[in-house]
């Protein structure tokens, strides 16, 4: 933080008196780890820190990407260097007319300093637990830093420990098992127990494939499956310039025209979370409730959607998309999944989720990995890979039956470039039918 301090004062001293500036600052430094066949096959180390330049005059801006190296000197001289081309750059912009500018001196300061496991640890927890299983995984772990800073004034600062294990267990028919354990504080014995419940999946695996027609089934939707869903929601669904442009999926439910099951509540939930309370943009950041009870809620706002539309920001992504998100848990508990799925499908995860009916929020996408068929509360066979098509409206409305007690937290996996910090807190979902079409 305190080098971050320093190139902001020194920007400060540099500006003219009609330029102003926005200062972003990313920062990692992580532990890498990728297994294949159950053994360490490559391990590594990555620090990294980056500024992002945004200089202001007379309505135009410009934007700049500078990577830092860790010495003061040097890295003020690439500032400079950034911001004289940038100053070069403007009387070629046209004027903004959607530039909204926060003038407010706000300051920010979130540091989650809770100690991550030591790495021998983790390895011999996994080493422990794979033992005589194929294992395909990834494990990162590290602080992730965030910052923000500008010529008015506002300062943030945002620091969180956290790690991610994302891992495969497969059968020798090369059926699999996908699963992951993410979050601020290793515990030994709940990873164990995450991995034991792969294991067991495992196991039903070598049994032989049950056929399935197409046709409408219980099923019960682990977390992993619930956030593909929610997932390909956030895609503009809750976009305050999507809705208002009327592209959202979610357009019938912000009108009032659909709604979804009263259990269904979502949260764009930032305070205490992996992600930075304030935006690039120079906001802080609220917690909105986006879906209450089933019904269309709040919307995330950022400056240029407020500008354009009237609003008042809530210091949302220039994408809009949410990057903490809770669905309140339900009153199913995790023992009795099975027991109240009765006969249907349990669905461990699905992928290649798109719209087939973007206006009525329909999606269609393959079943992968573990998907189980069950009879009597009793896995019984694997189910070969099926596509669904199905609404949203659907499965977290009409046909939405519970939703569990307990959520796991589901960090992203992306590493592209930097890691990151946004998350997933979901409950498992019960539906009384899911539209398998081929």
């Amino acid at each position: 933080m305190n080098n971050f301090k320093a190139l902001v004062e020194w920007l400060k001293q540099a500006l003219t008196d009609k330029e102003q500036f926005h200062l972003g600052y990313a920062a990692e430094s992580s532990e890498f780890v990728r297994f294949n066949h159950a053994k360490v096959r490559q391990a590594g180390q990555v620090q990294q820190a980056s500024l992002t330049l945004k200089l202001i005059n007379d309505g135009r801006h410009a934007d700049l990407g500078i990577t830092l190296g860790g010495e003061p000197a040097l890295d003020r001289q690439r500032l400079a260097a950034g911001l004289q081309q940038l100053r070069e750059t403007l009387p070629l912009l046209p004027h903004d007319p959607y530039l909204l500018l926060n003038h407010n001196a706000w300051q920010s300061q979130n540091e989650q300093a809770r100690p991550l496991p030591e790495l021998g640890q983790v390895l011999e927890d996994i080493s422990q637990a794979a033992h005589g299983v194929d294992l395909v995984g990834f494990y990162a772990a590290g602080p992730i830093s965030r910052g923000f800073a500008s010529s008015d004034g506002a300062f943030g600062w945002h620091q969180a420990n956290s790690f991610n294990f994302d891992f495969s267990l497969f059968h020798a028919n090369g059926e699999a098992v996908k699963a992951s354990y993410a979050g601020n504080e290793w515990n030994s014995a709940e990873f164990a127990r995450r991995f034991q419940q792969a294991r067991e999946q495992l196991e039903f695996l070598g049994r032989p494939l049950h056929k399935l027609a197409p046709g409408e089934y219980r099923a019960y939707l682990a977390p992993a499956a619930l956030e593909e869903i929610i997932s390909i929601i956030t895609w503009g669904g809750f976009s305050a310039q999507a809705i208002a442009s009327k592209s959202s999926s979610l357009q019938r439910l912000y009108a009032g025209e659909q709604a979804l099951s009263t259990l269904v509540t979502v949260d764009e939930h930032i305070s205490g979370s992996l992600s930075p309370a304030f935006s690039s943009e120079g906001y802080p950041c609220s917690d909105v409730t986006l879906i209450n009870a089933g019904q269309g809620a709040g919307q995330l706002v950022n400056s240029r959607s407020a500008a354009e539309y009237g609003l008042s920001t809530n210091g949302a992504s220039s994408d809009e998309s949410p990057s903490a998100l809770q669905m309140a848990a339900g009153s199913l508990a995790q023992a009795d999944i099975l027991k109240q799925l009765g006969t249907g499908l349990y669905i461990s995860n699905l992928w290649y989720l798109n719209y087939s009916d973007l206006p009525a929020a329909r999606l269609t996408g393959m079943t992968r990995f573990a998907t189980f068929w069950v009879e009597d509360g009793e896995i019984k066979a694997p189910v070969s890979t099926m596509r669904f098509d199905d609404s949203v409206y659907s499965l977290l409305g009409s046909q939405l039956e519970a939703l569990t007690a307990e959520r796991e937290l589901l960090l992203s996996a992306s590493t592209y470039s930097q890691r990151n910090t946004a998350s997933n807190l979901l409950p498992g979902a019960l539906v009384k039918r899911l539209t398998l079409t081929l």
